[in-house]
Protein backbone atom coordinates (compact mmCIF):
# COMPACT_ATOMS: atom_id res chain seq x y z
CA UNK A 1 0.00 0.00 0.00
CA UNK A 2 1.34 3.31 -0.75
CA UNK A 3 -1.83 5.76 -0.04
CA UNK A 4 -0.25 7.47 2.45
CA UNK A 5 -3.45 7.64 4.25
CA UNK A 6 -0.74 7.22 7.77
CA UNK A 7 1.13 9.94 7.41
CA UNK A 8 -1.04 12.93 9.47
CA UNK A 9 -0.98 10.05 12.14
CA UNK A 10 2.69 9.65 12.68
CA UNK A 11 4.08 12.03 15.00
CA UNK A 12 7.50 11.67 13.90
CA UNK A 13 6.36 12.10 10.63
CA UNK A 14 4.08 15.23 11.84
CA UNK A 15 6.98 16.43 13.36
CA UNK A 16 9.88 16.29 10.52
CA UNK A 17 8.08 16.07 7.09
CA UNK A 18 10.38 13.43 6.29
CA UNK A 19 9.04 10.11 4.17
CA UNK A 20 11.57 8.32 6.00
CA UNK A 21 9.99 8.94 9.43
CA UNK A 22 6.79 8.04 8.43
CA UNK A 23 5.14 4.17 8.59
CA UNK A 24 5.17 4.29 4.15
CA UNK A 25 8.66 5.07 4.50
CA UNK A 26 9.64 2.84 7.41
CA UNK A 27 8.08 -0.06 5.09
CA UNK A 28 9.93 0.94 2.23
CA UNK A 29 13.16 0.57 3.51
CA UNK A 30 11.96 -3.02 5.16
CA UNK A 31 10.74 -4.00 1.80
CA UNK A 32 14.36 -3.03 0.03
CA UNK A 33 16.03 -5.18 2.30
CA UNK A 34 13.55 -7.66 1.81
CA UNK A 35 14.11 -7.54 -1.58
CA UNK A 36 17.79 -7.65 -1.36
CA UNK A 37 17.97 -3.86 -3.09
CA UNK A 38 19.81 -2.50 0.11
CA UNK A 39 21.58 -3.83 2.86
CA UNK A 40 20.55 -3.25 6.46
CA UNK A 41 22.34 -0.19 7.82
CA UNK A 42 23.20 1.81 11.06
CA UNK A 43 20.82 4.55 9.44
CA UNK A 44 18.11 1.99 9.17
CA UNK A 45 18.46 0.50 12.88
CA UNK A 46 18.47 3.97 13.91
CA UNK A 47 15.03 4.48 12.30
CA UNK A 48 13.19 1.62 13.61
CA UNK A 49 14.05 3.07 16.77
CA UNK A 50 13.11 6.40 16.05
CA UNK A 51 9.41 5.26 15.57
CA UNK A 52 7.49 5.21 18.28
CA UNK A 53 5.63 2.00 17.74
CA UNK A 54 2.06 3.79 18.57
CA UNK A 55 0.10 1.88 16.01
CA UNK A 56 -2.08 5.18 15.04
CA UNK A 57 -0.78 4.15 11.53
CA UNK A 58 -2.69 0.45 11.73
CA UNK A 59 -5.65 2.66 12.92
CA UNK A 60 -5.66 5.02 10.09
CA UNK A 61 -4.99 2.13 7.12
CA UNK A 62 -8.15 1.23 5.17
CA UNK A 63 -6.20 -1.74 4.12
CA UNK A 64 -5.19 -3.14 7.23
CA UNK A 65 -1.19 -3.42 6.68
CA UNK A 66 0.11 -4.98 10.22
CA UNK A 67 2.58 -2.39 10.46
CA UNK A 68 3.48 -3.38 14.38
CA UNK A 69 4.45 -6.89 13.53
CA UNK A 70 6.66 -5.56 10.59
CA UNK A 71 8.01 -2.95 13.34
CA UNK A 72 9.02 -5.82 15.50
CA UNK A 73 10.41 -8.06 13.02
CA UNK A 74 12.57 -4.80 11.51
CA UNK A 75 13.83 -4.33 15.34
CA UNK A 76 14.91 -7.57 15.81
CA UNK A 77 16.74 -7.59 11.95
CA UNK A 78 18.16 -5.09 14.06
CA UNK A 79 19.38 -6.88 16.89
CA UNK A 80 20.40 -9.70 15.28
CA UNK A 81 22.79 -7.61 13.02
CA UNK A 82 24.34 -6.01 15.79
CA UNK A 83 24.26 -2.86 13.67
CA UNK A 84 23.73 -0.38 16.21
CA UNK A 85 25.75 -1.99 18.93
CA UNK A 86 28.10 -0.43 21.73
CA UNK A 87 29.52 -0.98 24.71
CA UNK A 88 27.08 1.19 26.88
CA UNK A 89 24.01 -0.17 25.06
CA UNK A 90 25.02 -4.12 25.48
CA UNK A 91 25.19 -3.42 28.94
CA UNK A 92 22.01 -1.31 29.73
CA UNK A 93 20.34 -4.32 27.77
CA UNK A 94 21.68 -6.98 29.27
CA UNK A 95 20.73 -5.30 32.76
CA UNK A 96 17.16 -4.52 31.75
CA UNK A 97 16.05 -7.28 29.28
CA UNK A 98 18.06 -9.73 29.88
CA UNK A 99 18.05 -9.78 34.29
CA UNK A 100 15.94 -7.29 35.26
CA UNK A 101 13.22 -7.98 33.76
CA UNK A 102 13.46 -11.36 33.62
CA UNK A 103 12.77 -12.40 37.17
CA UNK A 104 10.64 -9.42 38.60
CA UNK A 105 11.57 -10.60 42.38
CA UNK A 106 14.67 -8.55 41.03
CA UNK A 107 12.78 -5.76 40.08
CA UNK A 108 11.00 -5.74 43.25
CA UNK A 109 14.78 -5.84 45.46
CA UNK A 110 15.54 -1.99 42.82
CA UNK A 111 12.19 -0.92 43.52
CA UNK A 112 12.63 -1.33 47.45
CA UNK A 113 16.02 0.40 47.24
CA UNK A 114 14.56 3.43 45.26
CA UNK A 115 11.38 3.52 47.47
CA UNK A 116 14.24 3.84 50.69
CA UNK A 117 16.16 6.28 49.13
CA UNK A 118 13.31 8.28 48.37
CA UNK A 119 11.27 7.83 51.86
CA UNK A 120 15.03 8.94 53.50
CA UNK A 121 14.39 12.41 52.09
CA UNK A 122 18.06 11.77 50.19
CA UNK A 123 16.83 12.06 46.75
CA UNK A 124 15.23 15.71 47.70
CA UNK A 125 18.50 16.32 49.83
CA UNK A 126 20.33 15.95 46.82
CA UNK A 127 18.04 18.00 44.18
CA UNK A 128 18.16 20.62 46.88
CA UNK A 129 21.82 20.71 47.28
CA UNK A 130 22.56 21.67 43.60
CA UNK A 131 24.96 18.66 42.83
CA UNK A 132 23.12 17.60 40.24
CA UNK A 133 23.76 20.67 37.80
CA UNK A 134 27.02 19.69 37.27
CA UNK A 135 25.99 16.72 35.73
CA UNK A 136 25.60 16.28 31.97
CA UNK A 137 22.28 17.01 31.17
CA UNK A 138 20.99 13.93 30.04
CA UNK A 139 21.53 12.37 33.49
CA UNK A 140 19.66 15.38 34.94
CA UNK A 141 16.75 14.47 32.60
CA UNK A 142 16.86 11.00 33.61
CA UNK A 143 17.14 11.68 37.24
CA UNK A 144 13.86 14.11 37.30
CA UNK A 145 12.16 11.50 35.49
CA UNK A 146 12.81 8.60 38.42
CA UNK A 147 9.13 7.42 39.16
CA UNK A 148 7.95 7.44 42.70
CA UNK A 149 7.76 4.15 44.29
CA UNK A 150 4.98 3.29 46.26
CA UNK A 151 5.75 1.88 49.97
CA UNK A 152 3.58 -1.28 48.77
CA UNK A 153 3.61 -3.74 46.28
CA UNK A 154 -0.10 -5.43 44.82
CA UNK A 155 1.01 -8.52 47.05
CA UNK A 156 0.42 -6.71 50.09
CA UNK A 157 -2.86 -5.17 49.34
CA UNK A 158 -3.93 -8.20 47.22
CA UNK A 159 -4.68 -11.91 48.34
CA UNK A 160 -3.55 -14.35 46.19
CA UNK A 161 -7.50 -14.74 45.87
CA UNK A 162 -10.26 -12.46 46.15
CA UNK A 163 -13.56 -13.55 46.30
CA UNK A 164 -16.72 -12.06 44.50
CA UNK A 165 -18.68 -9.83 46.60
CA UNK A 166 -22.50 -11.42 46.38
CA UNK A 167 -22.56 -14.49 44.32
CA UNK A 168 -19.65 -15.41 41.82
CA UNK A 169 -20.53 -14.65 38.12
CA UNK A 170 -16.96 -15.18 36.64
CA UNK A 171 -13.54 -16.52 37.61
CA UNK A 172 -10.59 -14.34 36.29
CA UNK A 173 -6.83 -13.92 36.51
CA UNK A 174 -4.91 -10.53 37.28
CA UNK A 175 -2.04 -9.42 35.51
CA UNK A 176 0.03 -7.25 37.93
CA UNK A 177 2.43 -5.94 35.48
CA UNK A 178 5.92 -4.84 36.07
CA UNK A 179 6.05 -0.61 36.58
CA UNK A 180 2.41 -1.40 37.38
CA UNK A 181 3.38 -3.04 40.25
CA UNK A 182 6.04 -0.59 41.97
CA UNK A 183 4.85 2.67 40.57
CA UNK A 184 0.99 1.76 40.64
CA UNK A 185 0.43 -1.01 42.89
CA UNK A 186 -2.80 0.91 44.26
CA UNK A 187 -3.84 0.60 41.01
CA UNK A 188 -3.88 -3.20 40.84
CA UNK A 189 -5.47 -3.21 44.05
CA UNK A 190 -8.31 -0.79 43.07
CA UNK A 191 -8.39 -3.30 39.57
CA UNK A 192 -9.37 -6.08 42.25
CA UNK A 193 -11.78 -4.72 43.94
CA UNK A 194 -13.95 -3.35 41.13
CA UNK A 195 -13.68 -6.81 39.48
CA UNK A 196 -14.99 -8.49 43.06
CA UNK A 197 -17.76 -5.44 42.88
CA UNK A 198 -18.82 -6.45 39.89
CA UNK A 199 -19.33 -10.48 41.07
CA UNK A 200 -15.62 -11.65 39.87
CA UNK A 201 -13.60 -13.91 41.81
CA UNK A 202 -9.96 -12.82 40.90
CA UNK A 203 -6.82 -15.28 41.16
CA UNK A 204 -3.43 -12.60 41.76
CA UNK A 205 -0.58 -14.76 42.32
CA UNK A 206 2.23 -12.87 44.40
CA UNK A 207 5.01 -13.66 42.37
CA UNK A 208 4.39 -13.44 38.11
CA UNK A 209 6.44 -12.92 35.12
CA UNK A 210 6.78 -9.75 32.51
CA UNK A 211 4.43 -9.72 29.90
CA UNK A 212 7.42 -9.62 27.73
CA UNK A 213 5.86 -7.02 25.35
CA UNK A 214 9.32 -5.15 26.18
CA UNK A 215 11.36 -7.65 24.77
CA UNK A 216 9.34 -7.69 21.93
CA UNK A 217 9.43 -4.12 20.77
CA UNK A 218 13.08 -4.07 21.43
CA UNK A 219 14.04 -7.13 19.18
CA UNK A 220 14.19 -9.72 22.09
CA UNK A 221 12.05 -12.24 20.06
CA UNK A 222 13.89 -15.45 21.62
CA UNK A 223 13.26 -13.72 25.51
CA UNK A 224 9.59 -12.55 24.59
CA UNK A 225 8.57 -15.92 23.50
CA UNK A 226 10.15 -17.47 27.16
CA UNK A 227 8.20 -14.97 28.93
CA UNK A 228 5.09 -15.82 26.94
CA UNK A 229 5.22 -19.63 27.92
CA UNK A 230 5.73 -18.75 31.70
CA UNK A 231 2.83 -17.03 31.70
CA UNK A 232 0.37 -19.88 29.66
CA UNK A 233 2.15 -22.04 32.42
CA UNK A 234 1.38 -19.76 35.70
CA UNK A 235 -2.05 -18.81 33.85
CA UNK A 236 -3.81 -21.57 32.82
CA UNK A 237 -5.92 -20.14 29.87
CA UNK A 238 -8.43 -22.86 30.10
CA UNK A 239 -8.92 -22.37 33.70
CA UNK A 240 -10.58 -18.86 33.41
CA UNK A 241 -13.32 -16.86 31.99
CA UNK A 242 -10.85 -14.11 31.42
CA UNK A 243 -7.55 -12.53 31.91
CA UNK A 244 -7.34 -9.08 33.09
CA UNK A 245 -5.02 -6.46 32.33
CA UNK A 246 -5.05 -2.99 33.21
CA UNK A 247 -1.79 -1.69 30.76
CA UNK A 248 -2.80 -0.93 27.66
CA UNK A 249 1.00 -1.47 26.36
CA UNK A 250 1.19 -5.07 28.06
CA UNK A 251 -2.55 -5.71 26.84
CA UNK A 252 -1.78 -5.45 22.99
CA UNK A 253 0.94 -7.68 23.39
CA UNK A 254 -0.84 -10.40 25.56
CA UNK A 255 -3.27 -10.70 23.10
CA UNK A 256 -0.98 -11.93 20.30
CA UNK A 257 0.76 -14.79 21.98
CA UNK A 258 -0.42 -16.97 19.13
CA UNK A 259 1.92 -15.16 17.09
CA UNK A 260 4.48 -14.98 18.62
CA UNK A 261 3.97 -19.02 19.77
CA UNK A 262 3.55 -20.27 16.05
CA UNK A 263 5.00 -23.21 15.38
CA UNK A 264 5.45 -23.97 18.98
CA UNK A 265 3.81 -27.94 19.23
CA UNK A 266 3.35 -27.76 23.19
CA UNK A 267 2.16 -24.10 23.58
CA UNK A 268 0.12 -22.73 20.27
CA UNK A 269 -2.76 -23.96 20.74
CA UNK A 270 -2.91 -22.49 24.68
CA UNK A 271 -2.17 -19.49 23.01
CA UNK A 272 -4.73 -19.21 20.75
CA UNK A 273 -7.14 -19.92 23.61
CA UNK A 274 -4.87 -17.61 25.91
CA UNK A 275 -5.45 -14.31 22.97
CA UNK A 276 -9.11 -14.95 23.30
CA UNK A 277 -9.20 -15.01 27.36
CA UNK A 278 -7.27 -11.79 27.39
CA UNK A 279 -9.11 -8.65 27.97
CA UNK A 280 -8.55 -5.41 29.08
CA UNK A 281 -10.46 -3.92 32.65
CA UNK A 282 -12.09 -1.59 30.86
CA UNK A 283 -13.26 -3.99 27.90
CA UNK A 284 -14.28 -6.77 30.40
CA UNK A 285 -16.33 -4.97 32.65
CA UNK A 286 -18.25 -3.06 29.79
CA UNK A 287 -18.60 -6.69 28.54
CA UNK A 288 -20.01 -8.41 31.24
CA UNK A 289 -22.23 -5.17 32.30
CA UNK A 290 -20.51 -2.91 34.88
CA UNK A 291 -22.67 -2.46 38.09
CA UNK A 292 -23.12 1.48 38.31
CA UNK A 293 -22.00 2.88 42.20
CA UNK A 294 -24.84 4.27 43.84
CA UNK A 295 -25.05 8.48 43.88
CA UNK A 296 -23.59 9.09 47.74
CA UNK A 297 -21.88 12.26 48.61
CA UNK A 298 -20.26 12.04 44.92
CA UNK A 299 -17.40 13.99 44.42
CA UNK A 300 -17.72 16.47 41.54
CA UNK A 301 -14.59 16.03 39.25
CA UNK A 302 -14.55 17.87 35.92
CA UNK A 303 -12.29 14.29 33.81
CA UNK A 304 -10.75 14.44 30.74
CA UNK A 305 -9.26 11.35 29.47
CA UNK A 306 -6.10 10.87 27.36
CA UNK A 307 -6.15 7.64 25.06
CA UNK A 308 -3.27 5.09 25.59
CA UNK A 309 -1.67 4.07 21.84
CA UNK A 310 -1.73 0.39 22.52
CA UNK A 311 -5.34 0.26 24.36
CA UNK A 312 -6.87 2.60 21.46
CA UNK A 313 -4.75 1.54 18.34
CA UNK A 314 -3.22 -1.76 19.51
CA UNK A 315 -6.47 -3.28 21.22
CA UNK A 316 -8.92 -1.37 19.83
CA UNK A 317 -10.50 -0.40 23.08
CA UNK A 318 -11.22 3.38 22.97
CA UNK A 319 -15.42 3.90 24.16
CA UNK A 320 -15.38 1.39 27.24
CA UNK A 321 -13.02 3.59 29.07
CA UNK A 322 -15.36 6.76 28.32
CA UNK A 323 -18.27 4.58 29.34
CA UNK A 324 -16.98 3.67 32.77
CA UNK A 325 -16.12 7.31 33.03
CA UNK A 326 -19.81 8.42 32.36
CA UNK A 327 -20.97 6.00 34.93
CA UNK A 328 -19.55 8.10 37.76
CA UNK A 329 -21.69 9.47 39.74
CA UNK A 330 -20.32 13.31 39.99
CA UNK A 331 -17.98 13.24 37.23
CA UNK A 332 -18.21 15.76 34.14
CA UNK A 333 -16.08 14.03 31.32
CA UNK A 334 -14.61 16.53 28.66
CA UNK A 335 -13.17 15.74 25.63
CA UNK A 336 -9.18 15.93 25.07
CA UNK A 337 -8.68 17.08 22.05
CA UNK A 338 -6.15 15.05 20.23
CA UNK A 339 -6.89 12.56 23.05
CA UNK A 340 -5.51 9.61 20.81
CA UNK A 341 -2.36 11.60 19.79
CA UNK A 342 0.89 9.96 21.37
CA UNK A 343 2.17 11.89 24.80
CA UNK A 344 5.71 10.72 24.26
CA UNK A 345 6.19 7.59 26.54
CA UNK A 346 5.77 4.96 24.13
CA UNK A 347 7.34 2.00 26.54
CA UNK A 348 11.25 3.56 27.21
CA UNK A 349 10.65 5.81 24.53
CA UNK A 350 11.52 8.91 26.69
CA UNK A 351 14.36 7.61 27.70
CA UNK A 352 15.97 6.86 24.09
CA UNK A 353 14.69 9.38 22.01
CA UNK A 354 13.96 12.09 24.75
CA UNK A 355 13.94 15.18 22.54
CA UNK A 356 10.85 13.57 20.22
CA UNK A 357 9.23 12.85 23.45
CA UNK A 358 9.53 16.04 24.56
CA UNK A 359 7.53 17.50 21.62
CA UNK A 360 4.87 15.34 22.14
CA UNK A 361 4.70 15.75 25.97
CA UNK A 362 4.52 19.58 25.62
CA UNK A 363 1.66 19.32 22.73
CA UNK A 364 -0.15 16.69 24.94
CA UNK A 365 -0.07 19.16 28.18
CA UNK A 366 -0.87 22.57 25.83
CA UNK A 367 -3.97 20.61 25.24
CA UNK A 368 -4.88 19.23 28.81
CA UNK A 369 -4.91 22.90 29.75
CA UNK A 370 -7.31 23.70 27.34
CA UNK A 371 -9.86 21.52 28.82
CA UNK A 372 -9.79 23.22 32.18
CA UNK A 373 -10.28 19.31 33.61
CA UNK A 374 -9.23 19.09 37.56
CA UNK A 375 -8.54 15.28 36.86
CA UNK A 376 -6.56 13.29 33.40
CA UNK A 377 -7.20 9.91 33.22
CA UNK A 378 -5.26 6.95 31.42
CA UNK A 379 -5.20 3.54 31.21
CA UNK A 380 -1.39 2.80 30.88
CA UNK A 381 1.50 3.38 33.70
CA UNK A 382 3.77 4.54 31.30
CA UNK A 383 1.05 7.52 30.31
CA UNK A 384 0.38 7.46 33.94
CA UNK A 385 4.03 8.48 34.39
CA UNK A 386 5.02 10.81 31.26
CA UNK A 387 1.71 12.58 32.74
CA UNK A 388 2.72 13.09 35.42
CA UNK A 389 6.34 14.06 34.73
CA UNK A 390 4.59 17.15 32.82
CA UNK A 391 2.30 18.76 35.34
CA UNK A 392 5.73 18.09 37.80
CA UNK A 393 7.75 20.06 35.18
CA UNK A 394 4.99 22.90 35.05
CA UNK A 395 3.87 23.34 38.23
CA UNK A 396 0.26 22.03 36.54
CA UNK A 397 -2.26 21.41 39.60
CA UNK A 398 -3.47 18.02 37.87
CA UNK A 399 -4.21 14.70 39.62
CA UNK A 400 -3.23 11.81 36.71
CA UNK A 401 -4.86 8.74 37.55
CA UNK A 402 -5.93 5.43 36.31
CA UNK A 403 -10.40 5.19 34.99
CA UNK A 404 -10.45 2.54 37.23
CA UNK A 405 -9.21 4.42 40.50
CA UNK A 406 -12.10 6.64 40.25
CA UNK A 407 -14.10 4.08 39.62
CA UNK A 408 -13.14 2.04 42.50
CA UNK A 409 -13.06 5.35 44.80
CA UNK A 410 -16.74 5.76 44.52
CA UNK A 411 -17.76 1.90 44.83
CA UNK A 412 -15.97 2.76 47.93
CA UNK A 413 -17.78 6.44 48.40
Amino acid sequence: MHCGLCLPTCPTYDATKLERNSPRGRIALMRAIADERIEPSTAFAEEMYFCLGCLACMTACPAGVNYAELFEHARAEVEAKNLIQSPRRTLIRGFTLHWLFDDLRRLQWVGKALYWWQASGLQGLLRRSGVMSLFPRRLRELEEMTPLVEPEFTADLVGPVTPARGSRRYRVAMLIGCAQDLTFATVNRDTVEVLAYNGCEVVTPPVQNCCGSLHAHNGEWELAKSLARRNLDQFPPEEFDAIITNAGGCGSHLKHYSHLLAGDARYEARAAVWDRKVKDIHEWLVEIGITAPAPKSAEELVVTYHESCHLCHGQKVSSQPRQLLRLIPGVTLVELPEANWCCGSAGIYNLTQPEMAGQLLERKMTHLRSTRATVVATGNPGCLLQLVTGCRQRGMDLRVVHPITLLAEAYRR
